[in-house]
């Protein structure tokens, strides 16, 4: 039996690689974050009781984010708001026990149904995250 060389393994080790990342981005889709799943179509508002206030660690060196489980009369929804710098920049915070309103796109993230927060009002007060296309404020007007 012929011994590879080591170009030779290398090579077919960088063309699997190559294939199985391709195959990843076409199952997943490319850019597929949350920001890319915005649809004003499905845009819907609901009121209830922040449960949990959950910081997200960033993916690939990206920003963390802030989620919210919210309690409303008919079940319970995690709300993803955006990056946790966004928020403080605002000077906006949440705790468990907040009753908020919140106006955003219903969507499936997995298996689990998820709010992708337009709109937060708390009190008197209102955080914008999006525009009514589903822009981020955080963006510079770009997708994502």
């Amino acid at each position: 039996m012929k011994r590879m060389s080591f170009p030779g393994v290398l090579m077919i080790a960088i063309a699997v690689l190559t294939l199985g990342a391709a195959s990843a981005l076409a199952q997943h889709g490319r850019g597929q974050g949350a920001g890319r799943m915005y649809d004003p179509a499905t845009e819907t508002t609901i009121k209830g009781t922040v449960e949990e206030v959950k910081q997200i660690p960033g993916q690939r060196g990206g920003p963390g984010g802030t989620h919210l489980t919210l309690k409303t009369d008919k079940e319970t929804l995690e709300v993803h708001l955006g990056p946790t710098a966004f928020l403080e920049k605002e000077k906006f915070t949440f705790a468990k026990g907040d009753q908020i309103e919140v106006t955003g796109s219903k969507v499936k993230i997995g298996a689990a149904d998820a709010l992708l927060a337009r709109e937060v009002k708390k009190g008197d007060k209102t955080l914008t995250l999006r525009n009514a296309q589903g822009i981020p404020a955080w963006s510079g007007g770009r997708r994502g």
